[in-house]
């Protein structure tokens, strides 16, 4: 169809329009939830305090000093470890359920994440990297995060690879990269088994410990390493949208519009499961955000990857933030694990995508 002297359809205005406003208020909504994460606690900070103090202002009294301590150093710390690990599980679930044309593909169902868990159990039962600590607030610890870190990243990088080897032996084909993640998730979840019955109290607690999803466990440094790493994984599937959209429209289609569909699948497998292992290495276990978000987002946005990315990313660090919110908010004085509170949420989400079936 051709439209005279360049003129675009006010359909389709209004189609993009319809986009641009979700994805604006979920910016308006991202920026009210972080300040609103930030002044409920064990102490409340009025809002105007929380916004001073985002913007830098010096503290006067001793009453300002600790406030900027709790913003700083605790609770900014933790809102945006959940908003860029939302975003990245989000952002990685909607490739891998787009490259892979399956609805239930996501980092937690592939076994990447539990890859991760088995790499930190190996760590703190093998390697020894749980001790007891004298007090009864931090009974247990992780004495070393930074090895126990690194060998969980490694055995999610490890499951990725046997995925793929995998799918490269008997073609990649989405089928055979669901099932094998499925497999590995079963084998590594049994290894995690293993090496709890074997551990004593202290290393057994300590595997527990790591493997509740927190994101009050990240510091600065971590924090840059991850959105560092999330950021440059966005930019990259967003410049590999129209890739994306072609694969979505089946292998053959895509490659008639010259796609090379192997490259593109193996590619955006590798990144999203490096975003994955990042996040899971430095905070735990966090299931069904990457599963659950893209779908959601899916409704109100629609299945073009152009728009379908940056919602995702976007609603997926809301979605993430709110749940940890809630999670230090429910049994107030006690903290629950955000990934306890995801796993809730997230379960019937995913029998309904079962029963109900997908449709594009």
């Amino acid at each position: 169809m051709h439209f005279a002297s360049g003129a675009v359809p006010e359909d389709y205005l209004a189609y993009v329009r319809r986009k641009y406003f979700w994805i604006m208020g979920g910016l308006l909504l991202l920026f009210f939830m972080l300040v609103y994460s930030i002044s409920v606690g064990a102490v409340e900070i009025p809002f105007y305090k929380v916004i001073q103090t985002l913007l830098g202002q010096e503290p006067v009294t001793k009453s300002d000093e600790n406030i900027w301590r709790i913003v700083w150093n605790i609770r900014l710390p933790q809102a945006l470890a959940a908003i860029v690990a939302g975003a990245g599980l989000s952002v990685a679930g909607v490739v891998m359920q787009s490259i892979l044309r399956n609805p239930i593909a996501s980092p937690f169902t592939l076994g990447v994440s539990n890859a991760g868990a088995f790499g930190a159990a190996v760590s703190v039962v093998v390697l020894g990297t749980g001790k007891v600590q004298s007090t009864v607030a931090d009974a247990i610890i992780i004495n070393n995060p930074y090895m126990t870190t690194m060998v969980a990243f490694l055995f999610c990088l490890l499951a990725t690879g046997v995925i793929l080897l995998i799918s490269k032996i008997r073609g990649t084909s989405p089928e055979v990269m669901v099932l094998a993640g499925v497999a590995l998730s079963s084998l590594f979840t049994a290894g995690t088994m293993f090496l709890q019955y074997f551990a004593d109290d202290t290393q057994l607690a300590a595997v527990v410990f790591w493997t509740f999803g927190d994101v009050g466990r990240v510091n600065w440094l971590e924090l840059e390493i991850m959105t560092g790493v999330v950021l440059l994984a966005i930019l990259f599937f967003i410049v590999n949208s129209w890739n994306y959209n072609a694969i979505d429209a089946g292998d053959e289609t895509a490659k008639g519009l010259g796609v090379n569909v192997e490259r593109i699948r193996l590619t955006g497998m590798v990144i999203a499961a490096l975003v994955s292992a990042v996040i899971v290495a430095f905070l735990g276990v966090i299931g069904f955000v990457g599963l659950i978000c893209p779908h959601m987002v899916r409704r109100v946005i629609g299945d073009d990857q152009k728009y379908l990315i940056p919602g995702s990313t976007l609603f997926g660090g809301i979605l993430l933030l709110v749940s940890d919110t809630a999670a230090r908010l429910i049994i107030s004085p006690y903290v629950l694990p955000v990934s306890v509170l995801t796993a809730f949420m997230g379960a019937p989400a995913f029998i309904y995508l079962l029963l109900r079936g997908y449709k594009r």
